[in-house]
């Protein structure tokens, strides 16, 4: 079709169906943001989770080498007591100062190794009173989630019932739309949805901002069927232009 014709199509018309095709663009897109925004969510859930589990792991770890050491700790005590036994009946000086010199030397290593379980335990302490938080932000991403899925289930509804409402306002209008001009409708709606119309800005096309000849503007002001002769678009005169 020749960027203009013959044919007679009202700017109302056309505002109108710009108007529903804007309309279903922005619907459509509010609905495929939705599923979208329930795998965002799942996903900082899955991350709250990742933390909490990943810090439990650690927790556990530092306290079975806690533990460890708590154990080497109280062998060593129980070494020194034997030796201290051995130590009354020793048979000779050497072997007397060879068990003086272990028992100095556990006494010593338990004295370290105090040290080390006591700042473990406050560690331990530490990593609990995170996996707290951690424990506590993860309930409130569960239950933030559970409530924006019930949201979005509602917003889903909401707009499958308006775009549904919106398809059927197009199917009514478009039967209002020439025989002669249908196909050609038809076939660059499907390809371009909203931007197969453009109302004129000035002197231009609102769609691609291409400068319209002084036929094309008369043809607009005649109510005939104007293309844009660079984007192809439905031309159309805005409400606040009427006619002269």
């Amino acid at each position: 079709m020749s960027t203009g014709s013959n044919i007679e199509i009202s700017a109302p018309l056309l505002r109108t169906l710009h108007r529903i095709h804007r309309q279903l663009t922005d619907l459509r897109s509010q609905l495929s943001r939705c599923p979208r925004q329930i795998k965002a969510g799942e996903a900082m859930v899955a991350k709250a989770q990742s933390d909490v589990d990943e810090l439990q792991e650690k927790l556990k770890k530092t306290k079975l080498a806690s533990d460890e050491k708590q154990l080497q700790l109280k062998s060593r005590e129980a070494r020194i007591v034997e030796i201290n036994v051995k130590l009354n009946t020793a048979a000779s000086n050497r072997e007397f100062t060879t068990f003086k010199e272990q028992i100095a030397a556990d006494e010593q290593a338990n004295s370290v190794l105090s040290d080390e379980i006591l700042e473990g335990l406050e560690y331990i302490d530490e990593l609990q009173a995170e996996l707290d938080s951690l424990k506590a932000e993860l309930e409130k991403q569960k239950s933030e989630h559970e409530q924006r899925v019930v949201d979005v289930q509602a917003k889903t509804e909401r707009l499958q019932a308006e775009l549904e409402r919106v398809e059927a306002e197009l199917v009514e209008t478009e039967k209002e739309i020439p025989s002669a001009v249908r196909p050609d409708y038809v076939r660059l709606t499907a390809s371009k949805g909203e931007e197969a119309l453009a109302p004129i800005d000035g002197d231009s096309c609102g769609g691609c901002y291409q400068t319209l000849t002084t036929q094309v503007m008369s043809q607009l002001q005649l109510s005939r069927l104007v293309r844009c002769p660079n984007c192809n678009a439905f031309l159309y005169l805005p409400e606040n232009r009427r006619v002269t």
